[in-house]
């Protein structure tokens, strides 16, 4: 059951350390079966009470999950074991279109910016008790979030996309709860779920975002909280469109007591209009983060929600790191503030090429799929096999497992550093890493 393992402890947070020391090492593999309570309790000379406790505790932080007469067994994707290890390694002379980063030639010069910050420091130094969010950001997002149709609120800054969407996660539920998320969705969140001690319920993705039917029906089955990815979601590329935006509203008026969380990291790398979701429900949070067009470095990003959203997450941070530096807040305004010469260019160079990367597979009958941001998705029927057959033909691409929950096998390409020339090579080696041989055609 345990191999060599040997679980140790008296109290129940001894005992649920002993399990992570566990998992954290390898030494307890991802789908170990435990020991039942009654047996664990016996060995330890302990009340059967006490493992139950321990048990509950990993539950709550992700570790192993319970599933009837099977037992407790550790997650197949522990919370210390990210998505992110599942993947393969590019070595020397294999071109890696895994990682998800945005081209660094379509990102603008951060000195201009990041000098206005200093400057601005260096006059008026920030010192503790100086309110959170800088009051010329929160200028700025909100004429931008205007511009977008993003409802009023008022706004919270934090490292990040992620670490907002957590933060307003912890504000509203509680271990056990449950939350509507897509999938395919993005890997990093899929993990954060658990680590919450939340329980993830599949809603099915097409090019135009969450599809309606799935979406209301994990609502009408309980689910707590809805997470939508506006534009550039990953790894499909889909996009709210007008109509969906229609349809999912209409879900969300069925269910005002949802909170809504809306990611919009893709924008300034997107062509695609936003079509917001916000103030259908009575707890919701739009997020909008600048790694993606500025810097992945550049660790910030703005939302704004309902006040009761705002001022619980603010509450908490007063609480944690305080505030995110206003160094970075001014050069993020600084960037936003800009009005660069040419600001569509790197959501064309992006568009272009999806587009590009599409056609070619369609070309060599494969389907992908790719509305918008940096990546192309392409359905496969067999996940290690397609990706072994393209590492060995030169091409290292991310498995579809870093983003799946009950969704088929895929795979993610991103096309951010694809020149013109890579494209052909690229939709040749795909092509034939998903189909045999002898159905192998092209037009």
């Amino acid at each position: 059951m345990l191999g060599e393992y040997t679980i140790e402890g008296r109290g129940a947070a001894e005992i649920a350390a002993s399990v992570e020391r566990g998992v954290g090492s390898g030494e307890l593999s991802p789908g170990s079966a435990l020991p039942p309570l009654r047996e664990l309790a016996a060995r330890l000379g302990v009340n059967p009470n006490t493992v139950a406790a321990a048990y509950r505790i990993l539950r709550e932080r992700g570790v192993i999950e319970t599933a009837g007469r099977r037992g407790s067994r550790v997650r197949a994707r522990p919370v210390s074991t990210p998505r992110e290890a599942l993947g393969v390694e590019a070595p020397a002379g294999v071109r890696d279109v895994s990682q998800g980063n945005p081209d660094p030639a379509l990102l603008p010069d951060l000195g201009p910016a990041l000098a206005e910050a200093a400057a601005r420091a260096a006059r008026s130094p920030v010192l503790y008790g100086h309110p959170p969010v800088r009051e010329e950001l929160a200028r700025v997002a909100r004429a931008r979030f205007d511009r977008d149709g993003v409802p009023g609120g008022p706004l919270a800054v934090t490292s990040g996309a992620l670490d907002a969407i957590e933060r307003v996660l912890a504000a509203h539920l509680r271990p056990g709860d449950t939350v509507a998320v897509e999938d395919p969705g993005w890997g990093s969140f899929l993990d954060l779920i658990p680590a919450l001690g939340l329980r993830a319920v599949p809603v099915a993705v097409d090019d135009d975002g969450p599809l309606p039917g799935p979406a209301g029906r994990a609502l009408r089955q309980g689910a707590r909280a809805l997470v939508v990815t506006a534009r550039a979601q990953n790894p499909t590329g889909a996009a709210v469109s007008p109509a969906r935006a229609e349809a999912l509203r209409a879900v969300l008026a069925a269910h005002p007591d949802t909170l809504l969380i809306e990611d919009d990291h893709g924008d300034g790398i997107v062509e695609q209009p936003l079509c917001p979701l916000s103030g259908h429900t009575r707890h919701w949070a739009f997020v909008r983060s600048a790694a993606k067009a500025y810097a992945p470095d550049l660790r910030l990003g703005v939302f704004t929600g309902d006040p009761v959203t705002v001022d619980r997450v603010l509450g908490r941070q007063r609480l944690g790191p305080g505030w995110i530096s206003h160094l970075l807040q001014d050069t993020v305004a600084a960037l936003w503030r800009a009005e660069p010469a040419d600001p569509g260019r790197a959501a064309r160079a992006y568009g272009e090429r999806r587009a590009a990367l599409i056609a070619a597979l369609a070309a060599r009958g494969v389907p992908a799929h790719g509305r918008s941001g940096l990546n192309v998705w392409v359905p496969v029927p067999d996940e290690t096999g397609a990706l072994a057959r393209l590492l060995h033909a030169g091409w290292a691409a991310a498995p579809g497992a870093r983003f799946r929950v009950a969704a088929p096998p895929g795979l993610r390409l991103t096309v951010s550093a694809l020149a013109e020339a890579d494209v052909g090579p690229l939709a040749d080696a795909v092509a034939a890493a998903i189909r045999p041989p002898a159905a192998r055609r092209y037009d």
